[in-house]
């Protein structure tokens, strides 16, 4: 069994749904995540408030349909995308929209499309935690990725359908 470096807990387009927001973020958390990023469409301040008081490194990038959050900048970490970052000596670019997904780092994550997607280009890890607000596919969505110590990724899909409250899991690893 491979030893895990870290946890990183992945989820985007939450919309205004703050009930499932809460839901995903604690179940990462209770699934050890050591931080969490968002990919965009927090939509509200009190989204933002739930990462900063998660007690893990939180980033986010500016969604689409979160205009209204553009006067938080400096006070939460949210940023215009792409934004670069690294954990440790992993790069990350992280955006909202599909558009800068050339490989230029080594984990590239992205929403928008409010479906999940994971693939590996080369090198380059690719990956759409899904929707947590489940608003076009019915079902909430995030991800856990976990980068063992001999930099090997596995890449772990939770999912739920918004009417039921167990969550099924489609792990891939690369």
């Amino acid at each position: 069994m491979k030893q895990k470096k870290l946890k990183i807990g992945l989820l985007s387009d939450s919309h205004r749904k703050t009930e499932l927001h809460q839901e995903v973020i604690n179940h990462l958390l209770a699934c050890g995540a050591n931080y969490l990023l968002h990919a965009g469409d927090l939509e509200i301040k009190e989204h933002l408030d739930i990462l900063e008081t998660s007690g893990v490194p939180y980033i986010c990038v500016y969604g689409n349909n979160d205009t209204l959050l553009i006067p938080l900048y400096g006070k939460y970490y949210i940023y215009r995308e792409p934004h670069y970052f690294k954990i440790e000596e992993l790069k990350f670019k992280m955006m909202h929209y599909p558009y800068y997904l050339n490989g230029d780092v080594d984990v590239v994550i992205y929403g928008h499309t409010h479906r999940f997607e994971v693939s590996m280009n080369g090198e380059i890890l690719f990956i759409n935690p899904g929707e947590v607000c489940a608003r076009d596919t019915g079902v909430v969505s995030c991800v856990m990725l976990e980068i063992s110590d001999s930099g090997g990724y596995e890449v772990i899909h939770y999912f739920r359908e918004e009417c039921h409250s167990e969550w099924q899991i489609d792990r891939v690893e690369f």
